[in-house]
């Protein structure tokens, strides 16, 4: 991953260059991912049940960012591969609850160390400091309140 020495041109469409950032990461983690047999998306669900445990599907697609549509087509190959267990939620049975099976638990602790390698790499090419200030600056994104009606007046 090693960056051009030609004049970098950011282009002038946030959207393009948002994407286009996350499509190059997302490819190179899921390289770096390839051994463990996940995609990156797939290692994020797992890490997020691991560390927060039971969690709602509405509650871990507003995590990732993702419609409800987008978390059930990432969960359906989980569930089916046995990693995640889709059950009635506890406090609301119309909510369904998503829990890492003990197989899930043990795949996500096997693959952490792909997951880290991905990062220290990418953080060596970029820099510590500027992957740091990229994610603080994409958080302050995905909590942005943009209104398309206000960008049409």
């Amino acid at each position: 991953m090693t960056t051009s020495r030609l004049p970098i041109n950011p282009g002038i469409c946030n959207n393009t260059a948002l994407r286009k950032a996350a499509r190059r990461l997302t490819r190179f983690y899921d390289a770096c991912m390839a051994d463990t047999g996940l995609r990156a998306t797939q290692y994020a669900i797992l890490n997020l049940l691991a560390s927060r445990g039971p969690t709602t599907m509405a509650a871990l697609a507003d995590l990732l960012s993702m419609d409800r549509a987008t978390m059930g087509h990432n969960l359906r190959p989980l569930e089916r591969d046995g990693l995640v267990i889709i059950q009635i939620g506890r406090e609301d049975r119309r909510e369904r609850e998503v829990v890492l099976s003990s197989v899930g638990l043990n795949i996500e602790a096997r693959s952490k160390p792909s997951w880290l390698k991905a990062q220290a790499s990418f953080e060596k090419e970029f820099g510590k400091q500027d992957a740091l200030a990229m994610r603080r600056m994409m958080a302050r994104v995905t909590h942005l309140e943009l209104d398309p009606e206000e960008a049409t007046s």
